[in-house]
């Protein structure tokens, strides 16, 4: 479990550890400082777990949610919200990609049904011009989408054997999830506000349902796409990217820019390799 805040990491990994044991299951949770804003970091997380054998599966969940009103950049010097939901993920899946072919695993995208609210087409992924923070969200849940899906077709072309996923949560509010010191900490006013739009919300555990499915589900597969069932709320689904993210050309395109922009290229030679030799072994 990842997270940019070594507090609400902590916080975070001790809120699972007593859910799991009241419920009387068993396992370890590791956790490691990851921001996905930074490619340094990115590089230093990845290096950390690299190492240690096939992954069975990646959940590229981190991302900013509420952008800043002004376009801000990060060290990198990256637009901040196309760094941190878009570039961290497509560089840390990058240089984990061998270990998580070694285990025949899988890649899971975080999407949004945002991509369905407008022509958002990522032609200045960096926007330079034209920043708005509705615009910077959409527009990077349009890349990642686009890029999971784009992910899913080199992956099939080179044989290597890791599905690539897309899920999305919802409309999932802090005011519907229940509380927990250090980790949801909503304000009374905050809950006053999520609940009112119960009809068309739900609770940020029940968001994670598709995820969770994304990456567990045996029978799910490269190229699929989860999310609710009634779009904002209710049990996981098979669903239907939205148009422009399932476009080859802009999913090439974005692929072609994110190689640049995080100074990554896939390895998907070394990930065949890697999968190859795991099942001589």
């Amino acid at each position: 479990m990842t997270g940019r805040n070594p507090n609400r990491l902590a916080a975070a990994r001790a809120a699972v550890r007593r859910r799991v044991t009241d419920a009387g299951g068993r396992g370890t949770i590791e956790t490691l400082l990851l921001d996905t804003s930074n490619l340094g970091s990115v590089r230093a997380a990845a290096a950390s777990v690299g190492g240690r054998g096939g992954l069975d599966g990646l959940l590229l969940n981190a991302g900013i949610v509420h952008p800043p009103k002004e376009r801000q950049a990060t060290v990198d010097g990256n637009e901040v919200v196309f760094a941190t939901n878009v570039l961290g993920h497509f560089a840390l899946a990058g240089a984990l990609l061998p270990a998580v072919a070694a285990a025949a695993g899988r890649i899971v995208w975080l999407g949004s049904m945002s991509t369905s609210m407008g022509n958002y087409d990522p032609v200045d992924p960096q926007l330079r011009e034209n920043y708005a923070p509705w615009r910077a969200y959409v527009q990077s849940k349009v890349a990642t989408t686009a890029l999971g899906l784009e992910a899913d077709r080199r992956l099939r072309e080179r044989g290597v054997p890791v599905s690539s996923v897309i899920a999305h949560p919802g409309y999932s509010t802090s005011g519907r999830t229940p509380g927990i010191i250090g980790v949801n900490e909503p304000t009374r006013l905050t809950r006053f506000a999520d609940n009112l739009q119960a009809a068309i919300t739900q609770s940020k555990e029940h968001g994670a349902w598709p995820l969770v499915r994304a990456i567990a589900d045996p029978d799910v597969e490269g190229g699929d796409f989860l999310g609710p069932r009634f779009l904002t709320r209710g049990m996981p689904r098979l669903g239907r990217a939205s148009k422009i993210t399932r476009d080859p050309e802009i999913g090439y395109r974005l692929w072609r820019f994110c190689e640049g922009a995080a100074g990554v290229r896939w390895p998907f030679t070394a990930a065949a390799v890697a999968a190859a030799r795991s099942g001589d072994a």
